[in-house]
């Protein structure tokens, strides 16, 4: 009798063991389910804003499930509680890469919680209707699985960028997540290889946190529509100002992203302007690499010319770093060597120094004891710049999709895509598709678009060889993208950082361009600038 309670007794402790396991490993944190809401008014309001762009037509995705991303988020965050997030608030939250690092080689934190953490902000920021940004687009499920492997691995000479979480403009390639560029017709389109670039971010020990909401198709489907909006993802807002200010394009999911403190960096991409005008008008650091320098393959093209991918960051050296392990599989990261202020020669354009806030930053560094050259360059003649669009996209999209276009994608050109489109065009095209009604009427042989490009390339490094060589000058100073069609067509470098904000708080970014192949002289010279100035502020409702 005794023995039969014992053995009862230890049965029942079993189970509620068992039961209290269970409940342990299923100890995720509860976050209210989404509901759409009635958008009505906010956009009738914004019918009156005095930037058409943004008089929008919808906000919220009627595609995009965001309980599908909480679920994916949730399944990750396994005994994850608010009061986590809190305690490790002060070792993540604005902090570079390294301080990251150097938090987590002195126990602080690990990779598996430095995602963890990530996930819950992505999660208790998206859902929130006062705060939510329609930034994310896809979340990679095994994200927190990666960084527990990660943490088991020796630390010894690994690259900086090593368990940090990234995230990636959904016109570039993964192989466990969409690639859609916000489009429709791509909403399947799960490749079957990774970008090259993401190749080599993984190489190094980066991981790839999710996909994030960019202009549709890099801003190559619509004339006048609002930046940041895609038929998948809806539209994306500036933390800064949502609705009042815009959050520049193409790349607005990783630059919005970024602000908010969703990831260390995210990866944009450029053809003129998409990195640089977006991390400027968020009060970023956003690099336009030389054109092919870094590897184009598996990222949806508006121009092979032009296109090219980059970093935005929130920091000189955190761009740095993610740049060079995007760049090559065997690049070792280097800390930025200091610029001397004295050896620096730049060029500023007179015009633009009517804005006090470039007046000031010029003031800064002159008074440092860089030099500088006042230059009133003539105008660039940019003819032929949308026909070379248009013929490389039609060329290279047919391209990408037979190369890398899951078997479950059905359309084949950008005339396919014209055509679905039509099918249904409230869901489609709210804003039209003129940019690509403009590829299939366009007819352009081989020969002329290459004269085109010749002639554009000549004209671009004309521009600013006539400024860099005749004052013998190491960078042109710029404003946001306002000389980004220029870099654009002489492939030349250009790196954007917080230059300060305007009265209404707008953030805007002060840019330095130079020759092809000199990112450590935009490094360095963006440094230097940096350090003197410290402009960035995180935007104020998004700092718990």
């Amino acid at each position: 009798m005794y023995n039969k309670r014992i053995s009862n007794l230890i049965t029942l402790v079993s189970i509620i063991t068992l039961m209290t396991s269970c409940r342990q490993a299923l100890n995720y944190p509860d976050f209210e389910t989404w509901v759409p809401y009635d958008e009505t008014a906010i956009i009738d309001s914004s019918q009156n804003h005095e930037n058409l762009k943004l008089r929008y037509k919808r906000i919220q995705s009627l595609t995009l499930d965001k309980n599908d991303l909480l679920n994916t988020i949730r399944l990750q965050l396994d005994g994850f509680t608010k009061e986590k997030y809190n305690q490790l608030y002060p070792f993540v939250f604005e902090q570079t890469i390294q301080d990251i690092q150097s938090s987590i080689m002195l126990g602080k934190l690990s990779y598996k919680e430095l995602i963890q953490w990530y996930l819950y902000r992505i999660a208790i920021t998206e859902t929130d209707k006062g705060l939510g940004l329609n930034a994310i687009l896809s979340i990679n499920p095994y994200a927190v699985e990666q960084a527990e492997k990660l943490d088991l691995e020796n630390l010894d000479d690994k690259h900086a960028v090593f368990g940090m979480p990234i995230l990636l403009k959904d016109n570039i390639n993964t192989e466990n997540m969409p690639t859609t560029a916000g489009a429709m017709a791509l909403k399947d389109n799960i490749t079957k290889t990774d970008a090259q670039i993401v190749q080599n971010l993984k190489h190094h020990g980066a991981i790839i946190l999710g996909k994030v909401n960019l202009s549709e198709w890099a801003n190559f489907l619509c004339s006048g529509c609002p930046n940041g909006y895609s038929a998948i993802g809806g539209q994306t807002l500036n933390p800064y100002g949502p609705r009042v200010f815009g959050t520049g394009g193409s790349s607005s999911g990783s630059a919005t992203s970024v602000a908010v403190n969703y990831a260390v960096a995210a990866i944009g991409s450029e053809t003129s302007g998409s990195i640089l005008s977006p991390a400027s008008q968020q009060s970023l650091v956003g690099l336009k690499p030389t054109v092919k320098k870094s590897n184009q393959k598996g990222i949806v093209p508006i121009s092979s010319t032009l296109d090219t991918p980059g970093p935005i960051a929130k920091t000189v050296e955190d761009a740095r770093i993610v740049y060079s392990a995007m760049s090559d599989s065997n690049n070792e990261y280097k800390p930025i060597p200091e610029a001397t202020p004295k050896s620096l020669r730049l060029g500023v354009y007179k015009s633009y120094l009517e804005d006090s806030l470039y007046r000031r930053s010029i003031e800064i560094l002159k008074s440092k004891g860089v030099h500088i050259e006042e230059l009133e360059p003539e105008e660039m003649n940019f003819e032929g710049f949308l026909l070379l669009l248009n013929g490389d996209m039609k060329r290279d999209l047919k391209s990408y999709l037979q190369t890398y276009a899951a078997d479950s994608v059905k359309i084949k050109s950008v005339t396919d895509v014209v055509k679905f489109n039509s099918t249904d065009s409230v869901l489609n095209i709210p804003y039209g598709q003129a940019r690509l009604d403009g590829i299939i009427h366009q007819g352009l042989d081989d020969i002329k678009l290459d004269s085109i490009r010749q002639k554009l390339t000549h004209s671009g490094k004309v521009y600013f060889d006539n400024m860099l060589d005749t004052y013998d000058l190491d960078a042109v100073v710029s404003i946001n993208n306002y000389n980004a069609g220029q870099a654009a067509v002489a492939m030349y470098p250009a790196i954007t950082l917080p230059m300060g904000y305007k009265v209404n708080g707008e953030p805007i970014g002060i840019t330095f361009i130079t020759k092809s192949n000199q990112e450590d002289l935009l490094f360095k010279i963006a440094h230097l600038y940096e350090r003197l100035s410290l402009f960035r502020i995180p935007p104020k409702n998004y700092t718990q």
